[in-house]
Order: structure tokens, then sequence, then C-alpha cells
């Protein structure tokens, strides 16, 4: 058995699995949780760089997981960086600055390794998974989907509409006028009309993850608090999405947070809902499962598989 820290560094959220990985069965045991709001990708979308008061926030949170991981016992920390990483021209640097600050060394991946171990992820150490089944990732910088099987990744892409990138470059304020409102729902329906035919086969069977995803599944539940176990494989219906969408579209950031959307969640959950209610209604999906697996279970999973090839 070998304890490990995994970090999955979004552009929004920063979240922490310490698991257990026990080779012999192919468990992934799970032992501590945390997510933490870090809005790493502000302004990358326009600016292409992570500013300073990003990377700090970035620093200090990997500083918290270094020092969680440690009380935990963990024998390494894997970590990986998505969107906002992806797209700033001083990536190198905000890595180099983490890895002398914390000790911990982000890996930068690609939008295709992110859909695969998110993929992965999302249905690990699950039982009677249906196949082929999809996966959608909504995030702050990028939406990746993928469909397949338990046995490997047939269709995959990933889309620069995430709930970050979207608010910045399309609303102005909350609730969102009428005309932005429009005007984001036309972009997302084109960059997904264009890519996503394939997924049609596999609309029966979808899991969706991150935190757009689990937070519309925390708040149609009628929960003030996100509680895990009643959100993980939760099965979310169109209809659901659709009538939180048209409350969240009139709501200020203040009567969203009322809802029990935490702040720094609260200012992009009625973009990160747009994408996935267009992503539904485009395919015709009536329902989803939600997961609150994902990346770091993905990283896992990775570092799991490579412990069995040497045992």
């Amino acid at each position: 058995m070998k304890r490990v820290s995994c970090i999955d560094i979004g552009t929004n959220t920063a979240l922490l699995l310490v698991a257990d990985l026990v080779p012999e069965s192919g468990s992934i045991i799970p032992v501590c949780h945390r997510q933490t709001i870090v809005r790493l990708g502000k302004n990358v979308d326009a600016e292409k760089v992570i500013d300073r008061e990003a990377q700090e926030r970035l620093i200090t949170c990997m500083k918290e997981y270094a020092e969680l991981s440690r009380e935990h016992g963990s024998e390494c920390v894997i970590a990986a960086g998505t969107s906002a990483l992806r797209d700033a021209a001083n990536r190198t640097e905000v890595i180099r600055a983490v890895k002398e600050e914390t000790g911990i060394a982000i890996r930068c991946i690609s939008g295709e390794e992110e859909a695969k171990l998110t993929f992965f992820g999302a249905v690990a150490v699950m039982s009677r998974i249906p196949e082929p089944f999809s996966v959608i990732d909504i995030g702050g910088g990028s939406t990746e989907i993928s469909m397949g099987s338990l046995e490997g990744i047939t269709e995959s892409v990933s889309l620069d509409i995430g709930s970050v990138r979207l608010t910045e470059r399309f609303f102005t304020m909350l609730p969102p006028p009428e005309s932005e409102f429009e005007q984001a729902e036309a972009e997302i329906s084109n960059m997904l009309t264009k890519r996503i035919l394939p997924f049609f086969a596999s609309r029966e069977n979808v899991f969706g993850v991150a935190g757009t995803v689990t937070t519309i599944a925390q708040v149609s539940q009628g929960m003030n608090h996100f509680d895990a176990l009643k959100v993980h494989n939760y099965p979310l219906s169109y209809f659901e999405v659709h009538e939180l969408l048209q409350q969240l579209r009139k709501k200020t950031n203040e009567e969203i947070i009322a809802l029990g959307i935490p702040e720094g969640r609260s200012d992009v959950i009625t973009m990160g809902t747009l994408i996935l209610h267009q992503f539904m209604r485009l395919l015709g999906i009536g329902e989803i499962r939600v997961s609150i697996q994902g990346l770091r279970f993905g990283l896992a999973q990775e570092e799991l598989i490579r412990l069995q090839q040497t045992l």
C-alpha cells in the first residue's frame, strides 16, 4: 500500500485528494479531501498571464496542501495544472515559484491528457459502469468531453469554454443583461455544435464532474452546504438544470450566495450552468450522473497502475 496526495490545479479551484493505493486489489481508498478557490485564471483569458496576486494565492494553497500531505503521511505529491497554466505565457515562472516556495512540482498537462485522466478518474472504483459512456468536465477555463469504455477512450475534445473564461468575456454584471446572456449562449452553442456530434452514441450514459456540476447537484437538492455523499452519483436531470438556469440568470451575486453557493464560485456558476444546459440540450440528454471524482482520481489511478506494473 502507498499513500499519495493528488492535486488538481484548475482555473478556479485547487483540489486535494489524499488516498491509499492498494495495487494488489486495485483499490483507491480516499483519506482526505480539500477544495480551495484560488481563481488562478483570473484575467488569463484576456491578459494571457497569471498575475502576482493569483500566484500568491496558489502558493498559499500549495503550502497548506503540502502540510496536510505531511500530516497524513503521504509518500509523494502528484500535482497537475490545467487550462489556466496552459494558457499563461508565464507558466514556467509560476511553476518554478511554487516549487521553490512549497516543494510541490506541478506538471502542466494538455487538454487531451486532462480529458483522459478525468475520464478514468470519474468512474474509478465504481462498479457496473454502462458502456459506452461519456464524461463532461466543466472547468473554469475549459470543458473536456470524452467517450469510451473502461478499455479506452474513443473520442475526446477539449474546448476553451469555461465558467471563468466566458464570464470574464461576456458578463459585465450579475444578473447579466439579456443581450450578454444571449451572446454567451450563442458562443457556447457554436463551439459545442462543431465538436459534439460523435457523443450522441453515449448520451444515455453521461457522467459529470468538477465544481460546476457538483454545485448544481447540491442546489438542485435544496442543500445550502455541500454533502459529498448526497452529491456523488446523483441523477441530475435536464429539467433541474433548466429550472436552475432560469433562476440564476435573474439573480445578483448576493442572491446566488444565498442559495448556498460559495463566494469564488457564485459569480461564475450562472455561466457554468449555461454550459451544462447547452451541452444537455444539444445532445438531448435527459439526465447525467454526478461524480465527485475526476482528475485527482485519474492521477491516483495512473500512479496505482504504475505500482501494479512494478509488482
